[in-house]
């Protein structure tokens, strides 16, 4: 397949990624809670190449294999705590757009609010935010796992 769009990258554009970036990672949010919020944002929607990034990601940063593999199903293992269970929510919530999905209802952002400070917040909410913004520019592109990343 001939690559849809050659990645010479507009200065403007990394420069304001750039700039989200640096306020995400300003948030004081665990980096590991951050890839698990970038991994699952990124399964929820198929990208392949973020989902290996975050992977390979998470794991420099510590994470451990079981928790990696179980991300999928959160609900239903015990190697979540309270905290990341709320942003995994959230994610969730903030990611599934589709017709009828309910969006991030006063009971999920309350549960997040409980476990994380104004700033934190902000800082998952935009990590949510440009994962979701690679993930559908990945999937425009055609991107495939590690091939670029």
């Amino acid at each position: 397949m001939e690559a849809r769009m050659k990645s010479s990258g507009n200065p403007d554009a990394i420069a304001a990624i750039q700039q989200l970036n640096k306020a995400i990672q300003a948030g004081g949010v665990d980096p590991l809670l951050l890839e698990l919020v970038h991994l699952r944002a990124s399964q929820i929607n198929g990208c392949s190449p973020c989902v290996f990034a975050g992977v390979e990601s998470a794991k420099k940063h510590g994470e451990t294999d079981q928790r990696l593999h179980n991300v999928v199903t959160w609900r239903e293992t015990p190697f979540f705590t309270e905290g990341e269970r709320a942003a995994l929510a959230l994610t969730e919530a903030a990611t599934r757009i589709q017709d009828g999905a309910p969006g991030v209802t006063d009971e999920i952002w309350e549960a997040a609010a409980a476990h994380f400070d104004e700033k934190q917040l902000s800082a998952i909410v935009l990590e949510i935010a440009i994962t979701n913004f690679f993930n559908r520019i990945n999937r425009t592109l055609r991107e495939q796992a590690g091939k670029t990343w």
